[in-house]
């Protein structure tokens, strides 16, 4: 089979601040640029509709990290975002190829010498961890100008240009681990593919026809197949 042009990425991670939401974007669209079109971001917060119940942006949420090719998660914090911990863990269930990517430069978790983040969200295969001392590569961007005026630095936009090229490095360390985890085998044998996605359309109880749900993951892991991914 030929090596498929691009693939989809799901992007997980907080959306709950103009910060994250800002963050996301930036990073986002700056893997589509560096990578020339290999990876598509899709971000949650473009798919959920605030004013619908809970259960439909979850099912949303969930529909669509199943039907992406790969996924990033996002880990930063002191303590994990529990719902994109529960999106890794069905990305796991499915044989997702996941990258992970922590930017926040505090240590955190039960691992010294380890990831740094709980042990429980650790050792999954297929799966690469990309840690990013953030402060740094803005800081790195920023030199001396922070020696300037105030109103010099704004003229500027020494804080954008700054952001830009953290949002920049952080991309490019990204797309290798994506092109390193997409190389990976699966782990999910070949004779329990069908069983496993026919469980993952049933286990979350989502909304709607039961049948159409397993006819459609079935649909979405022949195109997985046909990918190489799975």
């Amino acid at each position: 089979m030929s090596t498929p042009k691009s693939y989809t990425i799901y992007f997980a991670g907080e959306l709950f601040s103009a910060k994250h939401l800002a963050g996301n974007a930036a990073v986002a669209q700056a893997i589509y640029k560096l990578s020339k079109g290999k990876y598509l971001p899709s971000l949650p917060q473009d798919l959920e509709l605030r004013s619908t119940a809970a259960q439909d942006i979850r099912d949303t949420d969930i529909h669509s990290l199943l039907e992406c090719d790969l996924a990033i998660f996002n880990f930063d914090g002191p303590e994990l975002d529990s719902g994109t911990v529960v999106e890794f863990m069905f990305a796991k269930m499915a044989d997702i190829p996941c990258v992970i990517l922590r930017s926040d430069f505090r240590s955190a978790g039960d691992q010294p010498g380890g990831d740094p983040w709980n042990l429980m969200a650790s050792f999954y295969p297929r799966s690469v961890s990309v840690a990013i001392n953030s402060m740094s590569l803005y800081k790195e961007a920023i030199g001396d100008i922070s020696d300037l005026p105030l109103e010099a630095r704004l003229a500027r936009s020494s804080s954008t240009l700054a952001a830009n090229y953290m949002n920049e490095g952080i991309a490019a360390a990204l797309i290798k681990g994506l092109d390193q985890v997409v190389e990976l085998a699966p782990a999910l044998p070949k004779h329990l593919r069908a069983s496993v996605y026919e469980w993952l359309a049933l286990m979350p109880g989502f909304k709607g026809d039961k049948e159409q749900l397993k006819i459609h993951l079935q649909s979405v892991l022949q195109g997985k197949i046909g990918k190489n991914l799975l």
